[in-house]
Parts: structure tokens; C-alpha cells; sequence
């Protein structure tokens, strides 16, 4: 077994998912139920199943396409997503200007 790439998976996933939806749809299930267990259970059970998916369409496509290009493809999908981010915060922020009167 691959001890490092075991660790780097661990504390890439459990960072990721550290204040997302998910973990705050366990907070509300978990906290509004009288068998917290079973909440436990059923949330890691569909993290693994989540990560097998994943893991098998990685897979698959590691077959089909070149390392390089589905690396160059993921980069290029975060650079988009991160200029949108940029652009709609910039948006935000002049329309929200443009709404409040000068004040003195």
C-alpha cells in the first residue's frame, strides 16, 4: 500500500469537505435526531460510495485520455471557475456602490 498517496487523499478529502453542504446537512440531521449513529453511518457510507464513483470515472477516463490532458483540462476548469468567482464579486460590488447614496 501507498502510505503517502493513502495520507494525501485522506487530508485532500477531509479538507474539502471541512464546511461544505454536506457536513452541515450531518450537523442538522445529527443534531435533530435521537440516533446520531445511524446519521454517522449513513453519511459515511455515501462519502465511500461518492468516492468510489469517482474513483471508477477517474479511472475510466485515465484510460482514454492522456494524464497530461485531463491535468490541463481540470487547470483550465478551475481557472475558469475562478475568474467567474472574480468577475461576480467585482459585479457585486459596484452594483452594491452604485445602490447606497454618498454619504458625507
Amino acid at each position: 500500500m501507498d502510505w503517502q498517496l493513502l495520507g494525501i487523499s485522506f487530508l485532500t478529502v477531509f479538507l474539502a469537505e471541512i464546511g461544505d453542504k454536506s457536513q452541515l446537512a450531518v450537523i442538522a440531521l445529527g443534531g435533530s435526531s435521537v440516533h446520531p449513529r445511524s446519521v454517522f453511518f449513513g453519511t459515511v457510507a455515501a462519502l465511500v460510495l461518492a468516492s468510489f464513483l469517482g474513483i471508477l470515472a477517474g479511472e475510466g477516463v485515465a484510460q482514454i485520455f492522456p494524464a497530461q490532458l485531463v491535468k490541463s483540462i481540470a487547470a483550465l476548469g478551475f481557472v475558469i471557475m475562478a475568474i467567474r468567482l472574480l468577475w461576480a464579486s467585482f459585479g457585486l460590488e459596484s452594483t452594491n456602490s452604485a445602490d447606497q447614496p454618498d454619504q458625507p
